[in-house]
């Protein structure tokens, strides 16, 4: 909340929700007022927007008073992983072993100690860009305007595949990682619960300059459902960064290795921070 004196945040409604229903319900009640809102899991890059007026949210909706949706549960066949587990319970899981090393080596690279105890794995995939254009007050395309600063700017991080008419990247590193394990992720809204595939979440700014995914405003990201890897199956998160911590990608990339024998029966590899979403190789 504001301080007496005037300075700092804004006054804002804080709404603790019970479950996700509740949270979903509250941004609704919210959205039907013509309130700005937005979800709080972490709220690691929230705050910070909101800061610096990338996120005009009047009424913040707190996940963190929400039980449900932090759990890892394995089966043979499919394993669900909670939207609101922090990136140290993801990194540390002990269900999360051997073939998962490259959800694991993702969620460990992000950040600090500090930011990895707070943030969560739906925060990390569903964050905004850090183009600097975007985060110090430009009206680019993310920020509701029509033109992209960095096309012809200060573009040294910015997207090499999938750019235009905006070239920031996405800045998630588990999203890589999610993709090349085959990931799908489900999603609650007014309407109920759906599931969307990695190709149907992220979108190129050719579909939407202004959004890096398909979820709308009441929808909340609280889960994803991946396919059990098979124990042979090898995995590795690699990144470089341009400084030692707390950076992101300059980039990265995701390998998931099914192997049989001295033979590689299949392979995905997913490249981070050089594209608006996930970029999958083919070749």
């Amino acid at each position: 909340r504001q301080n007496p004196g005037g300075h700092g945040m804004k006054a804002l409604t804080n709404i603790n929700a019970r479950s996700l229903a509740d949270a979903v319900a509250a941004a609704s009640t919210a959205a039907a007022r013509g309130q700005a809102f937005a979800f709080s899991g972490g709220g690691t890059d929230l705050i910070q927007q909101i800061k610096d007026g990338t996120n005009q949210a009047d009424v913040l909706v707190n996940l963190r008073t929400v039980r449900e949706a932090r759990a890892v549960v394995v089966s043979p066949t499919e394993t669900l992983i909670g939207g609101l587990i922090t990136l140290s319970e993801l990194a540390e899981h002990a269900a999360l072993t051997g073939p998962w090393a490259v959800l694991r080596e993702a969620a460990a690279s992000v950040g600090t100690p500090q930011i990895r105890n707070a943030a969560t794995l739906a925060g990390n995939i569903t964050q905004r860009p850090w183009c600097w254009y975007y985060r110090n007050g430009f009206p680019c395309f993310k920020a509701g305007g029509s033109h992209c600063f960095s096309e012809h700017g200060e573009h040294q991080q910015h997207a090499i595949f999938g750019g235009g008419p905006s070239f920031s990247v996405h800045p998630s590193d588990l999203a890589p990682a999610l993709v090349a394990l085959g990931a799908t992720c489900e999603v609650l809204g007014p309407d109920g619960p759906r599931h969307l595939t990695a190709a149907e979440l992220f979108v190129l700014p050719s579909q939407n300059p202004a959004r890096e995914n398909t979820l709308g405003a009441t929808d909340l990201l609280t889960g994803v459902r991946i396919p059990t890897p098979a124990s042979e199956v090898l995995s590795t998160y690699l990144k470089i960064t341009d400084r030692a911590a707390w950076t992101h990608a300059e980039v990265s990339v995701a390998v998931v290795l099914h192997v049989e024998g001295e033979r590689i029966r299949t392979a995905s590899v997913v490249l981070g921070g050089v594209a608006p979403m996930p970029w999958r190789l083919t070749a």
